[in-house]
């Protein structure tokens, strides 16, 4: 059972925001802002919302307005048209910073997992609008990456077999340290999964992001856990394929951390992505 007092807390971390409305197809997409600072934008990961950044938001927000929206076709915003294209799906966010951060130049976006996917076709649209790009554990470049096996919740599932579920899926690829795997991680994890009307994977199995790459004018730099479950033992690769593109590309590795590196290891993370965004 998921006590009272985790989801109170994902809610009182949600009641800290500033809730703004942008257009997605027919419905919304839903951006929650903390902070009074230059513009930090966190998109989350696949089958997500903004609570992959439940552990930073706060912690940033002392030095950025930090914006963190759910992506389209996840969390509460809504399943934009179809065709679904990395490309589409970016317009859409482009559309919602236009209002959310108005005639604002010089953005910081940072992207998780399918975030930073999309996201670097939102930077390659802005232009230079953005000042820097950080890539957080992104595939979609074209590279070897792990098989993960995980397991889909069976329709009437109890909440005990739901937690399971959600445990497995956390070990085997958002987690390293089994010990990490706590209530909150779980409860995220099982609110998360079953909104997900965006089939994100088949963008991260391509070279989605590598396309978007060479477009890309602002800075780029990369954030990665150790332990990776979808690129270790080859992190090599993630690097090099940044630098072909910009030599001087900053590429940080947290030892021992997993994918969802800015969850597992946020006392690491927060300080590291800040100091980027705080770079020239």
């Amino acid at each position: 059972m998921i006590s009272e007092r985790t989801v109170a807390l994902v809610r009182g971390v949600e009641a800290e925001a500033r809730r703004v409305e942008t257009p997605c197809g027919e419905g919304r997409t839903v951006w929650h802002l903390w902070g009074d600072g230059p513009p930090l934008i966190l998109l989350h990961g696949g089958y997500g919302s903004w609570t992959h950044w439940i552990r930073n938001v706060i912690l940033l927000a002392r030095a950025f307005t930090v914006a963190a929206p759910d992506l389209p076709g996840l969390g509460e915003s809504a399943t934009p048209p179809e065709p679904h294209s990395a490309e589409g799906l970016a317009r859409i966010i482009v559309e919602g910073l236009e209002i959310v951060f108005p005639g604002k130049p010089r953005l910081h976006i940072a992207g998780f997992s399918f975030g930073g996917v999309l996201g670097g076709h939102v930077a390659a649209i802005l232009g230079d609008r953005v000042r820097a790009f950080t890539i957080v554990g992104s595939n979609g470049l074209g590279l070897v990456r792990q098989p993960t096996a995980l397991l889909r919740l069976p329709e009437g599932a109890s909440e005990a077999e739901a937690v399971a579920v959600a445990r497995h899926n956390l070990a085997a690829l958002m987690i390293a340290d089994p010990g990490k795997i706590d209530e909150l991680a779980v409860f995220i994890q099982m609110r998360n999964a079953p909104r997900g009307r965006i089939k994100s994977r088949r963008f991260s199995r391509a070279d989605t992001l590598a396309r978007a790459l060479p477009l890309i004018q602002a800075r780029i730099d990369g954030i990665w856990g150790e332990r990776d479950a979808t690129a270790y033992p080859h992190l090599d690769y993630r690097a090099r394929a940044l630098r072909n593109i910009q030599p001087g590309a900053r590429f940080e590795v947290i030892p021992a951390a997993g994918h969802w590196v800015q969850y597992e290891a946020a006392d690491r993370f927060n300080p590291l992505l800040a100091d980027i965004a705080c770079q020239g």
